[in-house]
């Protein structure tokens, strides 16, 4: 007998089903058996007579055959009346009760289990249903994915915040984003994505960094003005929100999540964030860069004034960005993206004439020599050009309202937790 899917039951009321999936949860009422059972497309309730489920726990991968029969008590209006039951493995008392909120730490320890909670699955489900929404705006843009290495011989964007490996008799090291390449790739495309793994040896112990991260970048050639690439990112998360309001239904409401209604974000320059923040709350901020306390209070602002819960900070001091950067006199042609309090994304303009990025090199003190493979493109023809990288676990963080972007990374990697 072929497989049906629990998803699949309705068609089949009053036949008989092979049906698998794991246990979720058995009570006995009367001698009988009422036993949830989980798999990839749904729940549904078996009635299993008691020498049938007597060997049966929570998690105990099985195959039942059965009859359809209806239920209104019952998920989805109907049960399955069991006739055979069939074992795949025998399984040890769970260290965990996956039925309950549990504690961060609780949760990585036995991350393997704990994945299987409700709760944990539905963050894993918003996560993957982002990226595919990703993937699918930006090939409708025209835009081509690209696979960049995540092994590089030197610090690329340079910094401290990097890993450092042995690569065969060398010195290597963890790529921190895929900018170079993309860069590299607008010369070949034209407009480039990739969603990857991005490596940054964060010391810091917070609910917003990670030391492995899933990247989803841009770039594209032949912009006017950076306006272009937040143009892009604009209509980019608006069909994502879209796409997870219409697939991941059950997901939000089990966080009572509500997507973000998107009319226009606000653009700040990051000087006059800076004013208004000191206007408003009646302290100095310091004008180097937004600390997590001043994303927050902005946010706030934002949502007050305009009633948006992203900004835009436009025009960072161009000492605090990469050199790429494009200058625009003492401040850049680039920006970050905040939503609810927390930074998403960081992208802007970049320098696309040769000798401008060798000077820009030179006023950062990095050694174009360092770059030689980099500095090719720009030597043979590069476009006005800019892009973006989002981190998407922060996104699933703020969506879902989650304490740590830890529980929205698989197996996450901080300089606390390396587990697994």
């Amino acid at each position: 007998m072929k497989r049906t899917l629990i998803k699949e039951l309705k068609k089949h009321f009053g036949k008989e089903v092979l049906v698998k999936g794991w246990v979720s949860r058995i009570r006995e009422i009367g001698g009988i058996g009422f036993v949830l059972l989980r798999e990839r497309s749904g729940v549904v309730q078996l009635v299993v007579p008691k020498e049938l489920y007597k060997e049966l726990s929570a998690e105990t991968p099985i195959e039942i055959k059965g009859m359809v029969c209806a239920e209104q008590r019952a998920p989805e209006g109907l049960e399955v009346h069991v006739k055979q039951l069939k074992i795949y493995s025998k399984v040890q008392p769970l260290p965990i009760q996956l039925e309950k909120e549990l504690p961060l730490p609780t949760l990585m320890k036995h991350r393997p289990i704990s994945l299987r909670a409700k709760k944990q699955q539905a963050i894993f489900k918003v996560h993957a249903e982002l990226v595919h929404a990703f993937r699918e705006f930006m090939r409708s843009k025209e835009f081509t994915e690209i696979h960049s290495t995540k092994l590089t011989s030197s610090g690329l964007e340079g910094g401290s915040e990097i890993f450092e490996l042995q690569y065969f008799e060398k010195k290597g090291y963890l790529a921190q984003s895929p900018q170079f390449y993309k860069q590299m790739m607008v010369g070949v495309f034209e407009r480039v994505f990739e969603v990857g793994k991005v490596y940054r040896a964060e010391p810091h112990a917070t609910t917003r960094h990670l030391a492995e991260y899933v990247g989803l970048d841009f770039e594209m050639g032949f912009i006017e003005s950076v306006e272009e690439v937040m143009e892009m990112e604009e209509a980019l998360l608006k069909y994502v929100f879209k796409q997870l309001e219409e697939h991941c239904k059950s997901e939000l409401k089990l966080f009572g999540a509500e997507v973000p209604r998107i009319k226009s974000i606000p653009r700040i320059p990051f000087l006059k964030a800076v004013e208004l923040l000191e206007q408003g709350y009646k302290k100095e901020f310091g004008k180097e860069d937004l600390t997590p306390e001043m994303e927050r209070l902005l946010c706030e602002f934002v949502k007050q004034k305009y009633g948006e819960e992203f900004v835009f900070v436009t025009e960072y001091p161009w000492k605090k960005r990469p050199f790429y950067a494009m200058p625009k006199g003492e401040l850049s042609e680039s920006f970050d993206l905040l939503f609810r309090g927390l930074e998403i994304t960081t992208g802007g303009q970049r320098v696309h004439e040769y000798e401008q990025l060798l000077e820009c090199m030179k006023q950062k003190k990095v050694k174009p020599e360092a770059f030689e493979s980099y500095l090719m493109c720009f030597k043979y023809g590069m476009p006005p050009h800019g892009g973006l990288g989002i981190g998407s676990e922060r996104i699933v963080k703020q969506l879902l309202g989650l304490p740590s972007v830890e529980e929205a990374s698989l197996i996450p990697r901080t300089k606390e937790r390396f587990l697994h």
